[in-house]
């Protein structure tokens, strides 16, 4: 069972800046690709951005060039750089990862999610 917590979390100014943290636990497990998404109220869940375990980059389009993914694989870290965030950036944001277990026909992949945190961005 792999943990995920989320910090960074809080209230900005449109134009501000936020940085995101995940950890996933325990450390010794391997993680394939991470992820963030987000929900607003009244709205499905939608990818912000996502990083292999190679380091191949997907972004939101909404997110794109204001916001930066990384991830410190041999801490099992994964961050979200938030810049000149508007309101429509408020949202609970979820870190995500998932793992594989086993090979060929017998590989499982794994599923996790954080518990969420908050980021609002007042005008």
């Amino acid at each position: 069972q792999v943990l995920l917590h989320e910090s960074g979390g809080g209230t900005v100014q449109v134009g501000g800046s936020l940085k995101l943290s995940c950890v996933a636990s325990p450390i010794t497990f391997r993680l394939n690709a991470c992820a963030w998404y987000r929900q607003a109220p009244g709205q499905q869940r939608e990818l912000v951005a996502a990083i292999s375990r190679d380091g191949s980059i997907n972004y939101g389009d909404s997110v794109k060039g204001r916001f930066t993914i990384s991830r410190e694989s041999d801490k099992n870290m994964m961050y979200l750089q938030m810049n000149n965030l508007n309101v429509d950036d408020t949202a609970v944001y979820y870190c995500y990862a998932d793992r594989t277990t086993g090979k060929g026909g017998n590989a499982r992949t794994d599923h996790y999610w954080g518990q969420g945190t908050q980021v609002t961005v007042s005008s």
